[in-house]
């Protein structure tokens, strides 16, 4: 069921791997280095919050880490897979929760989950218990996504995700959109699957909220690593210093755009890839 939210080891060829591991990397929007050499390590099972003002980077890392961005230089590997010529294989075992909603508006919340689960070889059973979890069990169920409202689609985007089961989880912005019962829904979704043993990247600017899964800290700013290794607690004590102001190194990535209010940005099922957008 997708309440022990299993995953598959992260490993290869029996060593265990780096969920994520970044050296130099640089990632260009257009001209603009959005990365300006990042290196980070992430193990598998950790928590991780990336932590940092609009433009920082965040989401452009985010994407990174889910095959969706290329390497203009350096190297990185997710999930023992080179982001230069394996992307393919990450984003089948990855799934990012972005600002869109990767889902068909066309469809029932029931036949997007369904699909998702189909695709990731997951039993009817499952999306059933995702669903459930996320309260959308019932009437919702059977309703066109194109007719929920911001948070109710939100939900469906988190129900698509969970039913996958992926060792690597990349949220941004996970709460946005969500009344109170969902959010804590959503952590305890979050800190089951580390338990697991599936790994969970996230950046949100809600660091009250975030402290209660004690995630560590990795703050981002101009497209770098600043600081890896501190608490929640410290990252809300600094949101009012100069990190919390946007630094003139750094363009908008799209850490800024709506939060959830958006349509599926097409790269939901790029080329069969599958991902929640």
């Amino acid at each position: 069921m997708v309440s022990g939210l299993e995953t598959h080891p992260c490993s290869l060829g029996g060593v265990v791997e780096s969920a994520v591991r970044l050296r130099s990397a640089v990632t260009l929007l257009g001209r603009f280095p959005a990365l300006a050499g990042v290196d980070l390590d992430i193990s598998p099972g950790e928590i991780v919050l990336l932590k940092g003002p609009n433009g920082a980077g965040k989401t452009t890392l985010l994407r990174l880490c889910a095959g969706l961005g290329s390497l203009a230089s350096g190297k990185g590997w997710v999930l023992g897979h080179d982001l230069d010529e394996q992307r393919r294989m990450v984003r089948r075992r990855v799934a990012l929760l972005g600002h869109g909603t990767g889902l068909y508006d066309d469809l029932t919340v029931a036949e997007n989950v369904a699909f998702w689960a189909r695709a990731a070889g997951v039993c009817d059973a499952d999306a059933d218990d995702a669903m459930e979890r996320l309260s959308l069990a019932g009437r919702l169920a059977d309703t066109r996504v194109g007719r929920l409202s911001a948070g109710q689609r939100r939900r469906a985007s988190i129900a698509s995700l969970v039913v996958r089961r992926p060792e690597l989880w990349l949220l941004d912005e996970p709460h946005a959109g969500l009344d109170q019962r969902s959010r804590d829904t959503v952590d305890a979704l979050v800190r089951a699957a580390a338990g697991a043993g599936a790994t969970v990247v996230l950046a949100t600017h809600e660091l009250e909220r975030i402290k209660v899964l004690e995630p560590r800290v990795v703050s981002v700013v101009g497209g770098m690593v600043r600081a890896d290794g501190g608490s929640a607690d410290s990252a809300s004590d600094a949101a009012a210093d100069g990190d919390a102001a946007a630094d003139g190194d750094a363009a908008p990535d799209g850490d800024a755009a709506a939060d959830g209010d958006a349509a599926a940005d097409g790269d939901a099922a790029a080329d069969g890839d599958l991902r929640v957008s």
